[in-house]
């Protein structure tokens, strides 16, 4: 049986200033492997916020989604059964809630919780936002197909919109107008990931494409599977892309409306997901022999176009 807490500590950073309850989060906010450079494009005063809100999801959303067994091979290995992550994905819930209603937890998450819970206090932060992020990772857990786009729509709502709407109040920012335009760059963003991701997805044995879209296109799991981009897969992810596309103009005035330096993380932002959606165009939407990715060049042609306002 796996133990709750050994995933947690193993996630803790080893060098920290014991003096900052931030350390440890900003630790892994500079460290983590699937790093953005995360909060530097905000006021120093704010990155600890930023990086406790990045500390939070990080660690839960490794726990659903760290070590699957690829379907594709017959090395399955010790990968942990779903039952096991559930167990140990509730764990991290359930002291979650416990430190919401000031109950004691397992002091194994305090490096997280307790610069969280001081960030949530001076910025007055939801709790909805943090619920709906960890309902969105244990429905990853539990959940590897989504019969049609609303469903995958709303597990952005709450897997990607949430991140956006965080960082918006962390900068003082409560207009119901900029959430609406924050939540279709973030839906964008998350929905390019996983058009991204389709052969890294696959190695999990999820797939987000829409169920009645494959139907409808032509599509087989076995083609996913066997990695064939046929002509039906390429029209479906073109498909895909398109309604990406969609939500990334819904938002894409938002940083007009938001005070530099914030403006110029949510333009890269905003610039980063529609650099994936173009690659995913060059690759003529072939994402199950490639994965488009966006290069360090990239990265700072895109850094330089942000701060330029193009």
């Amino acid at each position: 049986m796996m133990q709750s807490a050994s995933p947690i500590a193993e996630a803790v950073p080893h060098t920290v200033a014991a003096s900052d309850p931030y350390a440890a989060c900003s630790q892994l906010a500079r460290e983590h492997y699937e790093n953005f450079p995360v909060g530097r494009l905000v006021p120093k005063k704010l990155r600890p916020h930023v990086h406790a809100v990045y500390a939070f999801a990080r660690v839960a959303d490794d726990l659903a989604d760290e070590g699957y067994a690829d379907p594709r091979t017959k090395s399955n290995g010790s990968a942990p059964t779903e039952s096991e992550r559930l167990e140990v994905f509730r764990a991290y819930r359930h002291a979650w809630q416990n430190a919401l209603e000031g109950k004691e937890y397992d002091p194994t998450y305090a490096w997280i919780f307790k610069p969280l819970q001081r960030s949530k206090a001076e910025l007055d932060l939801p709790d909805s936002l943090f619920t709906d992020l960890l309902s969105a990772f244990e429905q990853d857990i539990v959940q590897r197909r989504y019969e049609t786009f609303p469903e995958v729509l709303d597990y952005c709502r709450r897997s990607a919109n949430p991140i956006g709407r965080l960082v918006l109040l962390i900068h003082g920012e409560r207009s119901a107008e900029l959430a609406h335009l924050s939540d279709a760059i973030c839906t964008g963003l998350q929905l390019a990931n996983f058009w991204q991701d389709v052969s890294v997805d696959l190695g999990k044995d999820r797939i987000y494409i829409p169920q009645i879209d494959l139907r409808r296109l032509g599509v087989s799991e076995e083609d996913l599977f066997s990695g064939s981009a046929t002509p039906n897969f390429r029209n479906c992810l073109r498909y895909q892309t398109e309604r990406a596309w969609k939500l990334f103009q819904e938002g894409e005035s938002l940083p007009r409306h938001l005070p530099r330096p914030l403006s110029w993380e949510i333009r890269l932002t905003w610039l980063g997901g529609t650099e994936i959606l173009r690659k995913i165009d060059r690759l003529n939407y072939d994402t199950l022999s490639q994965r488009p990715t966006v290069s360090k060049f990239d990265f700072l042609r895109l850094g330089l176009q942000a701060f330029l306002g193009q």
